[in-house]
């Protein structure tokens, strides 16, 4: 099967809209951050994804993610880019520091994951050789792959 995955590094009016189309979810414009909101009737989950673009973290700028579930609150710092995926119908955010890689994947379906302080050269490792518990992580993140730079 091949995929059809689209690479972002900035949060745009382009970018925003084929998320929107992704995640089959409404998108809210909020004084300077953006609001999705995904409902899955059958499964009853809800969730809401906001993106804040280039806002003060700190004493740094750059974009935060979250994301509000029934019994959950997921953020990720600093996401420098996203993988939008049509076939999955997900959306991979990734932020990158000191060579770990954390990932914050929204489903369509109203369901999230999140991975954390990932060593990137997982991504290209030989999955059959990993623990399955870390194996899951890469799996998941291996889309992210072509936007960080991966070494061993």
């Amino acid at each position: 099967m091949k995929y059809k995955n689209t690479k972002f590094k900035t949060f745009n009016p382009k970018s925003l809209s084929i998320i929107r189309k992704v995640l089959n979810a409404k998108l809210k414009k909020i004084g300077k951050y953006y609001r999705f909101e995904l409902i899955n009737k059958v499964d009853k989950r809800k969730l809401a994804l906001e993106i804040y673009p280039q806002i003060k973290i700190g004493n740094k700028k750059g974009n935060l993610v979250t994301v509000y579930a029934l019994n959950s609150l997921l953020q990720l710092h600093f996401c420098n880019g996203f993988i939008v995926s049509e076939e999955l119908n997900e959306v991979t955010f990734i932020g990158e520091f000191n060579g770990k890689l954390s990932g914050l994947i929204v489903e369509r379906e109203a369901g999230c994951s999140i991975f954390a302080n990932v060593d990137k050269y997982i991504l290209s490792s030989d999955f059959t050789k990993l623990s399955p518990e870390v194996m899951i992580s890469g799996i998941a993140l291996s889309l992210a792959e072509s936007l960080v730079t991966t070494r061993k």
